[in-house]
């Protein structure tokens, strides 16, 4: 019996220990990801495990670890990078769109980057600024990168795996808030394609697609939707770059509308790109605007405030009222 019920914590703790034991080339580096076992305790134990020239602990300095994976990648190696909270990443960020991005099409092919860089983001944690952000688009708009986020795991190991396994490099978003939510793993199931959206609730009457962290509130909108007699389907995204359009759009012409969910801001936000392809792609399926919902454009706000700056479950459902009273 290979199923199990994990935290997400626990399945990216497993992911990272499965790939340190097929293969001697993935690493593990970042800031107290060794001995302490990182803050949110996702590497606690691989240190002691595999090694402090595998699992290791860098200096407090983005740039430098990320500038330093892009050379153990030239060099053979599949380092894994964690940065410690969302907001930290933006020292590092020169080196991501100008380098790790950028260097398989200047080498016209001939040169790979498999890095996974794993950044737990998002909010509803009560912590203080740069600590709590999503900055899932900024790496979206970025030619060269791909861009996950799981939201249970199952696919916090699965997607992981993958990403590992990529040539390309890959930028895996772990929603902090939903890190000890438990839902089954089989760790020896086949997983489907990296980037493909996943039906997580059918429905008749309108599509929620959300990932990462709101996957788990559209589940919540559409149970509370059905004591209304509204039959809402819900699809995990799964992936901000690229995106399975044709997964949204298979949904979108069964339910005829789509409401987008994201913490991100709504402005420029994968809602935005999302709504434009979708209102291309289905303009004669549509009964409604495609809505989204979202954060406000503005810095994310202290702890006391940020359930006012969170989408909730009253904001979707909102949204979902408008969209079914057109």
């Amino acid at each position: 019996m290979t199923a199990q019920k994990l935290s997400v914590v626990k399945a990216i703790n497993a992911s990272l220990r499965t790939a340190l034991e097929n293969d001697p080339k993935v690493l593990v580096m970042g800031e107290d990801v060794g001995k302490l076992g990182g803050v949110f305790r996702v590497t606690d134990g691989l240190q002691k495990d595999f090694g402090e020239d595998r699992v290791i602990d860098t200096p407090l300095a983005e740039s430098g670890i990320v500038g330093t994976a892009i050379g153990l990648a030239l060099r053979g190696y599949r380092p894994v990078v964690e940065i410690q909270f969302d907001g930290f990443v933006f020292p590092a960020y020169d080196q991501i769109v100008t380098q790790l991005a950028k260097m398989h099409a200047r080498a016209l092919g001939k040169i790979k980057l498999p890095v996974v860089i794993r950044i737990p983001y998002g909010g509803a944690i009560g912590a203080v600024e740069h600590h709590s952000e999503s900055p899932e688009t900024l790496f979206a708009h970025v030619a060269g990168l791909k861009v996950v986020s799981p939201s249970n795991a199952s696919d916090a190991y699965w997607m992981l795996q993958q990403a590992i396994q990529s040539d390309d490099p890959v930028i895996y978003f772990e929603p902090k808030r939903r890190y000890h939510d438990k839902s089954e793993l089989d760790t020896e199931a086949i997983p489907g394609p990296l980037h493909a959206a996943r039906v997580a609730r059918p429905g008749t009457d309108l599509t929620l697609a959300a990932y990462g962290p709101m996957v788990k509130t559209c589940l919540e909108a559409a149970a509370a939707a059905e004591e209304e007699g509204k039959s809402l389907e819900v699809l995990d995204l799964r992936s901000m770059s690229p995106i399975d359009f044709d997964g949204i759009q298979a949904s979108v012409e069964r339910t005829r509308r789509l409401v987008v969910v994201h913490e991100a801001p709504v402005f420029l936000g994968t809602g935005a790109e999302i709504a434009a392809r979708i209102t291309e792609r289905c303009f004669y399926h549509l009964e409604a605007p495609v809505l989204r919902v979202g954060g406000y454009h503005a810095p994310y706000p202290p702890s006391r405030l940020e359930d006012e700056y969170l989408p909730g479950l009253d904001r979707v459902l909102d949204a979902v009222d408008r969209a079914l009273a057109y």
